[in-house]
């Protein structure tokens, strides 16, 4: 068997992570010659990559603006498969703050963690719908999570960067006023917002079993995403939440693990596009980091190798 040890992309397992676990209750991984190990990151020690790169990990769910700018620092990882074919994230508000659409918050006090990504994807939504960027207030709520009734608390006026696929399920707010914006319906970039990576040294010694194991990841998430029960069998990797969010998570997050009907593809003119954009933006120094950042040479068999070559 091969050691393989994975940190997720959060505080926690979400629904995003199922297919991992699914490939491993169900012995997929297993069979696949591989015994996985999943954890999930210190928020004191680092992200994701921080982690991978002190070694404590062989791969990791990382956003893919981070994998960019990890290689552009020199970090030797690269994407083995795509998680996610879209982007998660939305701005949210409330109409009954006079907010009607993104231009709307030109003058307003928007929340979010102001990384350089983040602020610059605030600014494209507003911009993309003729408002004024430069307007925007920004609010640092760091890495919190915010509901609506911050907004009503006059926290702020809206927020970024809650995904439409989890955070929104969890706001009690039931008023008729929640507004919701999907980036990737806004006006956003193209972008896969979480690919699996691997610590190149290990993936370069492990081969065989790196290709193994993404096909039995492959087969986990297809169970996760076809399967009545899977949303039950994730309640005991996360016993937290409601079993109705976790269920609806499922719906919602399932279609953006697919390109069409196969699993894992990496689209290297989406990758490619993207990354000009977060360095047009400020989000990111330089393109250094694309070059080599991807590979799919150890997807499944009959997945299509590289959507953008």
């Amino acid at each position: 068997m091969t050691v393989a040890r994975l940190i997720l992309g959060y505080f926690h397992p979400w629904a995003n992570d199922a297919g991992f676990y699914a490939a491993r209750t169900h012995g997929h991984t297993e069979a696949a010659g591989i015994d996985l190990h999943i954890g999930v990151v210190d928020p004191g020690r680092g992200d994701t990559l921080v982690h991978l790169a002190r070694g404590e990990g062989d791969l990791g769910v990382v956003p893919t603006n981070r994998l960019l700018a990890a290689r552009a620092r020199g970090q030797r990882v690269v994407a083995v498969a795509t998680i996610n074919q879209t982007g998660l994230e939305t701005i949210h508000s409330l109409g009954s703050l006079g907010i009607t659409r993104p231009r709307d918050l030109a003058g307003r006090r928007v929340a979010l963690n102001p990384t350089p990504r983040g602020l610059a994807m605030v600014r494209h939504l507003v911009a993309a719908d003729g408002g004024d960027p430069d307007a925007v207030v920004v609010v640092d709520s760091g890495t919190r999570e915010l509901q609506s009734q911050d907004l009503l608390d006059g926290f702020a006026d809206a927020y970024f960067g809650a995904y439409w696929a989890w955070d929104e399920l969890f706001d009690p707010y039931t008023g008729t006023d929640r507004l919701s914006w999907p980036v990737k319906d806004h006006g956003a970039p193209a972008f896969p917002s979480y690919v699996l990576v691997a610590r190149e040294e290990w993936a370069e010694a492990n081969g065989d079993a790196l290709r193994a194991l993404l096909g039995a990841a492959e087969q986990g998430f297809r169970h996760a995403a076809g399967d009545a029960d899977a949303a039950a069998e994730f309640d005991r990797v996360t016993p937290y939440f409601s079993r109705e969010a976790i269920r609806r998570s499922f719906e919602l997050i399932a279609p953006t693990w697919f390109a069409g009907d196969a699993w894992g593809v990496i689209d290297d003119d989406v990758i490619a596009s993207y990354a000009h954009w977060l360095v047009d933006n400020g989000a990111i120094p330089s393109l250094d980091g694309l070059p080599g950042a991807t590979t799919s040479a150890y997807l499944p068999e009959g997945q299509p190798a590289g959507v953008g070559r």
